[in-house]
């Protein structure tokens, strides 16, 4: 007997390729007789559909199991919804790249099949959590599956950061911004700023700073259970943003120090049980 029998479907696009899987998906699950909870989006794309609707909350207390149809996006989203909750995750891949959504859109029966009989793997990936200080009080507190990153928000001058590890000084930089990423953020934004590929297991973070001006600036991976703090530094700034999973939360301004560390709950993703993290990378980066 499954252990998964209240289901949370979401998603956050509405191209006819998700709009399609999402139906065949629904149809899937009530045909097993399994209770089926749609997220306000999901809801709308299929406004024929007598389900009900529920937000995070709801998922938590209710559901054993959601189901993400989209691309990394709609990953990111579904995890920021079920943060706190504990409740394993499920990707169908209908977007670009795929690299957490990993069941592909033309083996979905199969892949449920196996999941719903209890033959997947499952994966334990760490979250962020970031506070943003001023004057010695948090003014707000975020958290983020992928990076927390400060970026300027002026096209065309660079902003300065102090970074500190644990409390003892790594360095101060002109430049772009700085990415903290997760193992799981690494093949986001960071890798595209130059940072390496960390495998998901690990316990590390990475820090990549964005074009910084002093060309020996390079990405730094510390241990997992560090504390990062950067303070924006520049005295005349014009705008810089602090954004998780690329939503920007707040607008910084000198002085602000951001406190940014592992976050005391983690994401529970489901795979396939043929889930390869290396076959991902060949296939998603195109190696050989």
């Amino acid at each position: 007997m499954t252990m998964f029998n209240t289901i949370a479907i979401i998603t956050n696009n509405s191209t006819a390729e998700i709009i399609y899987t999402l139906q065949a998906v629904i149809e899937y699950l009530q045909e097993r007789d399994k209770e089926v909870i749609l997220d306000e989006f999901s809801t709308r794309l299929v406004p024929n559909v007598n389900l009900p609707q529920g937000n995070a909350d709801f998922f938590g207390r209710n559901c054993d199991l959601a189901i993400a149809i989209g691309g990394d996006g709609t990953m990111l989203r579904a995890a920021h919804l079920l943060a706190d909750y504990n409740i394993p995750l499920l990707g169908i891949n209908r977007g670009r790249l795929g690299f957490l959504a990993d069941i592909p859109a033309n083996a979905v029966i199969r892949c449920l099949d196996e999941i719903l009989r209890g033959n997947f793997i499952e994966d334990e990936r760490f979250q962020l959590h970031c506070e943003i200080e001023s004057k010695g009080k948090t003014l707000m507190e975020s958290h983020a599956f992928n990076d927390v990153i400060i970026q300027k928000g002026n096209i065309a001058k660079l902003i300065e950061l102090e970074t500190f590890v644990n409390g003892n000084f790594l360095h101060r930089q002109r430049s772009d911004g700085m990415i903290v990423s997760s193992p799981t953020g690494s093949t986001a934004y960071a890798l595209a700023g130059g940072g390496p590929i960390l495998h998901p297991a690990l316990n590390a973070l990475v820090l990549v700073p964005i074009c910084p001006h002093t060309l020996s600036n390079r990405p730094v991976v510390i241990d997992g259970n560090s504390v990062v703090e950067v303070i924006i530094g520049t005295p005349q700034i014009d705008r810089a943003y602090l954004t998780c999973d690329g939503e920007i939360v707040c607008e910084l301004v000198t002085g602000d120090k951001i406190n940014i560390q592992k976050k005391d709950k983690k994401i529970r993703l489901i795979h396939p049980a043929d889930h390869d993290h290396f076959k991902i990378l060949r296939d998603k980066l195109n190696w050989g």
